[in-house]
């Protein structure tokens, strides 16, 4: 049971709704925003001391019931349920480290997939694997260091400005703010291994916009289905993205294409041609 964040969750969950999405009145004008404490333990079929116990991080593990109670009252999703269960240690979770061997099978994989630039990313977003299209298309993580092959670490703290594009992608600013949201969830899952740990630690530090976006305890992010690149050799880039959760070892396999005889096939067509020598 992590006690601080799990009430640092219940607090962040409470202070987002308003009365009238629980439908209770607003009432008078209020000091601060979202529930109060009495209102979501009233909802929830606890004791008001008890909530705010949890709030505090003083309180013993809660059961699955009031767990169920508090769900319900704070009208938390299906993945924010989940990361409530785990937070709460109710669920299982991952006592080890995380891992960074990739199966045999998934490396030639990557190989063998036609103008489908292909990266395997572990639960605290370290590129692992990739194949020679992604390397075009974003950078040769070969000539990086392993900790500067971090996509969390990359998108925050450089080495561009933290407004700029990352790879120059569309989607930058959700992009950052999906990766705060799952290393919510991975850290959650592994909270005692240090690189988890250390990664998140760094980044509160260093970025003052992930420490912003990490205060707010999301844990959902929406689907990312195109992404558009803007590459230096090639111009505008539009692909699918598809991304494979490989469960047995929680990580993934990020697949960027594009729909045969569309501008963004030929743009990958072109960038496969180049290869190493695109800059």
């Amino acid at each position: 049971m992590d006690r601080q964040e799990l009430g640092a969750f219940l607090r962040s969950r409470r202070e987002r709704l308003r009365p009238q999405d629980v439908g209770l009145p607003s009432g008078p004008r209020r000091r601060t925003p979202g529930l109060r404490r009495e209102e979501a333990a009233v909802l929830a079929h606890i004791s008001t001391e008890y909530f705010v116990r949890l709030e505090q991080g003083r309180a013993s593990r809660p059961s699955g019931e009031v767990l169920a109670g508090i769900a319900g009252a704070l009208r938390l999703t299906d993945a924010e349920t989940d990361h409530l269960h785990v937070l709460a240690g109710t669920a299982p979770t991952h006592t080890r480290l995380h891992r960074r061997d990739v199966r045999p099978s998934i490396l030639a994989l990557l190989d063998r997939l036609p103008q489908t630039a292909a990266f395997v990313i572990s639960a605290a977003f370290e590129v692992l694997a990739w194949n020679r299209l992604a390397a075009a298309l974003m950078e040769d993580f070969a000539q990086l260091a392993p900790e500067d092959r971090n996509l969390a670490r990359r998108a925050f703290l450089g080495p561009q400005r933290p407004d700029a594009p990352l790879y120059g992608i569309s989607d930058a600013t959700e992009f950052r703010h999906r990766v705060v949201m799952e290393l919510h969830a991975t850290r959650a899952r592994y909270p005692a291994d240090p690189a988890v740990t250390g990664l998140v630690d760094e980044l509160r530090t260093a970025s003052p916009d992930f420490a912003r976006l990490w205060e707010r305890h999301d844990v959902q992010a929406a689907s990312m289905l195109t992404k558009t690149f803007r590459h230096p050799a090639v111009g505008e880039i539009t692909v699918d993205c598809d991304a494979l959760t490989l469960t047995d070892r929680d990580q993934r396999l990020v697949l960027y294409s594009a729909p045969t005889g569309s501008p963004g096939a030929d743009a990958l067509a072109l960038l496969d041609v180049l290869g190493a020598a695109v800059p």
